[in-house]
């Protein structure tokens, strides 16, 4: 697995604000979903300018885990598809293919990119393995138990296989459980304050998302 990157404040302050851009077309794009011309016309999907920032939050975390480096890119196009995919999720119980597809084809490329600037053909074999491995996992549990997983989350999986394999079979391990942990705290907090009742449905892919993005940051910590 790769270390921490040497980072400067530069590096962070432009992620920042890459992440308030995108933050706001992310929260444009939610508001106008399905995107077949029938979708709602209401002008975000979050009060503003809440995505934003945290987006922008988001992708400075992110440039302080890999600072200036070829594989920064990647992870940065993989949260902004993270965040609209959360978002959607959330108000329509749905992962559409039309954001996971082409997230995995761009993550995909932009890892080839930096397996080529930096020689890591290791990590990106373990990256496409990790998105097979998990989407077979998920697959055969959405199989077993199709009213707990949908085949949205299934597809999720592979695309956060693709970068938790490139940091390391660890990070694999620890972004599949971390989800199934992060659900279940949510739905004992929602329990707890009359959110939903005994038999109301989560939608997965935010906490697939968020322990995701636990292996991402913490992993090497984590797991040592």
């Amino acid at each position: 697995m790769s270390g921490w990157r040497p980072v400067t404040g530069v590096v962070v302050a432009l992620a920042a604000v890459a992440g308030l851009v995108i933050g706001a077309v992310v929260d444009r794009a939610a508001a106008t979903f399905p995107w077949d011309g029938v979708g709602t016309r209401a002008a975000t999907a979050v009060r503003r300018p809440a995505l934003e920032l945290v987006t922008a939050t988001v992708f400075a975390l992110v440039a302080l885990r890999f600072g200036a480096s070829w594989e920064l890119p990647a992870f940065l196009a993989g949260a902004g598809a993270g965040v609209l995919l959360a978002v959607i999720d959330v108000q329509h119980r749905l992962l559409p293919d039309r954001v996971v597809v082409p997230a995995l084809l761009t993550g995909g490329l932009l890892l080839t990119g930096a397996a080529v600037a930096d020689g890591r053909w290791d990590d990106l074999l373990r990256a496409g393995l990790g998105a097979g491995v998990l989407f077979v996992l998920f697959l055969v549990l959405a199989l077993i138990s199709p009213s707990a997983l949908g085949m949205g989350d299934v597809k999720l999986a592979a695309l956060l296989g693709l970068y938790l394999g490139w940091l390391g079979w660890d990070a694999v391990l620890l972004g599949a459980a971390a989800g199934f942990v992060v659900q279940a705290v949510l739905a004992l907090l929602l329990l707890a304050t009359r959110r939903i009742g005994l038999r109301g449905e989560l939608p997965f892919g935010p906490a697939m998302l968020l322990g995701a993005g636990v292996a991402v940051g913490w992993s090497s910590t984590i797991l040592g």
